[in-house]
C-alpha cells in the first residue's frame, strides 16, 4: 500500500509543472481552452477514445498517466490530449498533477474509464461561470450494473455523514466536478490518495463555497476497476476518507452558513433530481 503523501506544493509538484508540454498560444494559434478536464489514468486504453471523443468544444483533456503499462499515455497523446506523467500512485497524486498542469480558467475532474460522459460538464460549467455556484458535483444516476452494491452503500453512508457535518444537502461525492482553477489551488489540497475528492469538498465548505449538485448519467466502466469496483479498493478509499473526516470534525461547524449550499433548478440540467 502506497504511503500517503503530503500535499503542499513540493519539489515533485514543481517538477510536474516544469514538465508540462507547451500549451496552445492565445494569439494566432489554437484557441485557448475554457475548461481543462483532468483525467487521472491507470491502464484505461480501452476507454480513452470514447472519453476524449466526448469532450465538447473548448474543453481540453489533461490525461495524467499514473503508471500505466498498457500504452494509455501514448494513445492519449496520439488522440490530441495533453499527457502528464505522475509516477506516484494514487488518485490524489494524479488529480493534483493535472490541476497543476491546467492553465484554463475552469478545471474539471472526470474518471477516465468511460463511466461518465464529459459532455455532461456543460451545465455544470454554466453554474460556476455565472456565479451561481463555486463547486459543482455530478450526482451519479447509475445504469444497471454500473455501481457495485458495496460501493453504493458506502457512498450513501458518506453522504449522510457529510450532510450532518456540513449542512450541505449532498447526495453523492462523485468524481465528476468543476470549479475555477484559481480557487481550487487556493484550497491547498494535501491528500494524494483516495481522500482527495473528499478533502476538496470539506475545504470548500470550510471556505464558504457555494456547492451545487447536478444529476449525471453513470454507465458501467470499461475495463477493470482499481478502487470502488473491488471490496479491497473500497475499504482503502474509506480509510483514506476517514482521515479527512476526522480532521474536518475538529475544525468544521456543524451546519453550513445560510445560503452556502445551492441546488440548481431542474431545467438547469435538463432533468429532475
Amino acid at each position: 500500500m502506497e504511503k500517503e503523501q503530503s500535499g503542499s506544493r513540493g519539489p515533485h509538484d514543481e517538477r510536474v509543472m516544469a514538465g508540462i508540454p507547451n500549451r496552445p498560444a492565445d494569439d494566432g494559434g489554437e484557441p485557448a481552452a475554457l475548461v481543462d478536464v483532468v483525467l487521472p489514468c491507470l491502464n484505461e486504453r480501452s476507454a480513452l477514445p470514447e472519453v476524449l471523443g466526448a469532450l465538447p468544444p473548448g474543453y481540453r483533456a489533461i490525461v495524467v498517466d499514473n503508471g500505466s503499462t498498457d500504452g494509455s499515455g501514448a494513445l492519449a497523446a496520439s488522440l490530441g490530449a495533453t499527457v502528464v506523467d505522475e509516477p506516484r500512485r494514487g488518485f490524489g497524486a494524479a488529480a493534483h498533477a493535472g490541476l497543476l498542469a491546467a492553465t484554463a480558467e475552469f478545471v474539471a475532474f472526470c474518471d477516465c474509464d468511460g463511466s461518465l460522459d464529459p459532455a455532461q460538464l456543460a451545465p455544470m460549467l454554466e453554474l460556476v461561470r455565472t456565479g451561481r455556484a463555486d463547486l459543482v458535483l455530478g450526482a451519479r444516476r447509475p445504469a444497471r450494473g454500473a455501481w457495485p452494491i458495496h460501493a453504493r452503500l458506502a457512498n450513501m453512508a458518506l453522504s449522510l455523514r457529510l450532510r450532518r457535518l456540513t449542512g450541505i444537502p449532498v447526495t453523492d461525492l462523485g468524481p465528476l466536478r468543476i470549479a475555477r482553477r484559481s480557487t481550487l489551488l487556493g484550497l491547498d489540497l494535501k491528500d494524494r490518495r483516495s481522500g482527495y475528492p473528499l478533502e476538496m469538498f470539506l475545504k470548500a465548505h470550510r471556505d464558504g463555497w457555494r456547492v451545487a449538485e447536478v444529476p449525471v448519467a453513470y454507465a458501467p466502466r470499461l475495463g477493470k476497476s482499481k478502487v470502488t469496483g473491488t471490496f479491497r479498493g473500497t475499504v482503502t478509499a474509506l480509510r483514506d476518507m476517514g482521515t479527512q473526516l476526522a480532521t474536518a470534525s475538529l475544525h468544521t461547524p456543524g451546519t453550513a452558513r445560510e445560503g452556502q449550499a445551492v441546488r440548481p433548478p431542474a431545467d438547469a440540467h435538463g432533468a429532475k433530481p
